[in-house]
């Protein structure tokens, strides 16, 4: 999101001009401004601006000879970006002070720790989608940009000068340069739909945008172009670029082959070249792309912020919301940018180095605080901090427990050692696990947890195409293992089955997911939508898969969770704080109305073979609607997972498993 000097030598206003519109998409994006809905190409643009100017500047000054530096390279970026983050960072630890509850506090602290290391873009792949809900609760995710930037900023000159000194001149450069477009570019495309989390976030998918820009550089001075061709080239690049804007949305895989769009539109643009034009000559642009970094930089927070507020989406916080954008970034172009670059250049070498770090130092010191001290808790009211900390109340053993990878389940034991129950399913069943063993009328008697994330209990299920992620994919393979593992247990050993078996059919439900209403599997043929033909054989499998597994045991089959469309933690904390006594719930008409298909499948697998039904409505729905809190405190530790406080609530309803048999139990 970097940019040169408007006094650098060769500054040209066409890629000034160019920043300024992929800055305004992404900000745009991030608001929510209608007809935008693919705003996040900006970041593409951004990435093939930075490979034309790195390039530029590093193969400058390997062809006039003696004058490169790796070092004088690494310290030019270091002075252009981290001034500015810096003080981003410090701003956000001192507001989320007196703001942010301990949960909040410690993963800002973390965030701002991996921002100032650029290592942002692996943190935000390992904890949650740039597109998904969750991504609004983190202050710094954008800096997973920076991230990617740097990373190619510390691998481009080091290549460049191999490749120089194994053979001079630009058309080595070229070829390297061009097979490694082209691998990572094959590298994105396949990764994309089976991987889009890492696909979005790391430079090895990323690296060929900038490498598209540093063939640009390398190649243009062989085009020569009359004015009207060049007019054309740009009035295409814009073409493409805008189509991108509109074209995409949150549900496109990205990147993959959709980024050629906007990058070859980014390309058409550099290589026409045409400075003082409609396009990108004006003083708007100039003046936006001037000051793209600082506005980059600040949208984010402050879109956060209204999300924070539950703002968003209202006209008059999108405004407001979009002018103090304008006025941070432009205060932060005036006073931290430009006289930090002026006055770092000055200093000597070591100086310059030696501020940088202990800047660097002081600012990320408040975020590992934040991070030892798990928040910082004692800075609001305990009630407030448990409302909080409720997000943590989960499975202790969830890790080690509830593998998202590999194909057999740990098998592992809850309570005692000698195994009474086998419960099989999902996430929702290692969210309660827990309760199942505290059911358990003797202190001896243990429950075998076989879950997998993602994996209903049906027989036959594939994901959906565009839910092809590593775990899923291996999801029929541990209901093999799990179908032969049974076979070795003592017939009088019960078995449980808890899922989230609607989301499977009907899709998320949460406003904002990406998959609203989608389903996320199929048997014979994909749907993308929940129609009857799908539903029927949806219902059949379930009843199957269950009459099935009971021809040799009891089988248990738990009625669905309610699921609370927002974060209850999150929005509990959030009522509290502004001193409302609402709570979040939904009513039994809209539980029914998203459930109903399950329970008719379930009802007809006890009508037909046996199964017994486990109904946690009496436990969680009273007075007409379904709870998300009680006594104040949450049941869940999101929208739809019971924390280990919710889930005490279902000991009475698993009490019947453990009802007395005959036989003796299975001693490990």
């Amino acid at each position: 999101m970097t940019q040169h000097a408007k006094t650098a030598p060769g500054f040209r206003n066409d890629i000034n001009g160019l920043r300024a519109w992929a800055v305004v998409a992404v900000i745009l994006y991030h608001f929510g401004v209608p007809g935008i809905s693919g705003g996040f190409i900006g970041v593409d643009v951004f990435f093939v601006i930075s490979g034309l100017l790195m390039t530029g500047i590093v193969v400058g000054g390997l062809e006039r000879e003696g004058r490169f530096s790796v070092w004088a390279f690494y310290m030019a970026r270091a002075r252009r970006i981290l001034p500015a983050l810096m003080v981003l960072c410090a701003v956000l630890m001192t507001l989320g002070w007196w703001l942010l509850l301990p949960l909040d506090y410690k993963m800002l602290g973390k965030h701002a720790l991996a921002a100032l290391s650029f290592l942002s873009n692996i943190l935000f792949q390992r904890e949650a989608g740039y597109f998904d809900a969750a991504s609004h609760e983190k202050w710094l995710l954008h800096t997973w940009s920076l991230a990617v930037e740097w990373q190619f900023y510390m691998l481009l000159p080091l290549v460049l000068l191999g490749v120089w000194k194994w053979r001079p001149g630009r058309r080595p450069l070229v070829v390297v340069m061009t097979l490694a477009l082209l691998g990572s570019l094959a590298l994105s495309i396949v990764l994309t739909p089976r991987l889009p989390t890492p696909a979005f976030y790391l430079l090895p998918t990323r690296a060929w945008e900038m490498l598209a820009g540093g063939l640009v550089y390398l190649l243009a001075h062989r085009l020569v172009l009359t004015p009207r061709q060049r007019m054309a080239l740009e009035f295409c690049g814009f073409g493409l670029v805008i189509a991108a804007l509109v074209a995409f949305d949150a549900s496109s895989a990205w990147p993959g082959w959709r980024a050629l769009v906007p990058v070859l539109g980014a390309v058409l643009v550099l290589l026409a070249a045409r400075s003082n034009t409609f396009w990108t000559g004006h003083r708007v642009a100039q003046w936006l792309g001037t000051r793209s970094y600082s506005l980059y930089l600040w949208h984010w927070p402050v879109v956060v912020a209204t999300v924070y507020a539950e703002w968003q989406g209202e006209p008059l916080a999108m405004v407001g919301g979009l002018l103090l954008t304008l006025l941070l970034g432009h205060l932060s172009y005036i006073w931290v940018e430009t006289p930090a670059r002026q006055q770092l250049v000055k200093l000597r070498r070591g100086w310059g180095v030696a501020a940088l770090v202990c800047g660097t130092a002081v600012v990320a010191a408040p975020g590992a605080l934040a991070q030892w001290k798990q928040g910082i808790p004692g800075r609001f009211p305990s009630k407030l901090e448990l409302i909080s900390q409720e997000a943590l109340n989960r499975n202790p053993r969830h890790k080690n427990c509830h593998p998202a990878t590999g194909i057999a389940s740990p098998s592992c034991m809850m309570g005692g050692n000698t195994r009474r129950a086998i419960l099989l399913g999902d996430s929702h069943a290692n969210a309660v696990v827990s309760s199942l063993a505290a059911a358990a009328p003797l202190s001896d008697d243990g429950v075998m947890e076989w879950s997998y994330t993602a994996c209903p209990t049906l027989f036959g299920v594939l994901p959906a195409p565009h839910r092809m992620l590593a775990a899923e994919s291996q999801c029929g393979r541990f209901l093999d293992w799990a179908k032969n593992e049974l076979l070795t247990v003592p017939k009088e050993i019960p078995l449980v089955i808890v899922n989230r078996t609607s989301l499977y059919a009907m899709g998320h439900n949460m406003p904002g997911s990406k998959d609203l209403h989608r389903p996320l599997v199929y048997f014979t043929q994909p749907s993308d939508t929940a129609s009857p033909a799908f539903l029927a054989e949806f219902s059949q499998r379930l009843t199957d898969s269950a009459c099935q597994l009971a021809k040799q045991r009891q089988v248990y089959l738990v009625r669905p969770f309610p699921e609370m469309d927002v974060d209850v933690p999150h929005t509990a904390r959030t009522l509290v704080f502004r001193g409302q006594r609402e709570e979040v719930s939904i009513s039994l008409a809209e539980y029914h109305q998203r459930h109903d298909v399950v329970w008719a499948a379930q009802d007809a697998a006890r009508d037909q073979c046996g199964v017994k039904i486990l109904d946690p409505l009496p436990y969680l729905c009273w007075d007409g609607r379904c709870h998300g809190s009680k006594d104040g405190r949450p049941l869940y530790f999101d929208d739809n997972h019971l924390s280990e406080f919710g889930n005490r609530l279902l000991v009475p309803m698993f009490a019947p498993v453990f009802e007395p048999r005959s036989t003796p139990a299975s001693n490990l």
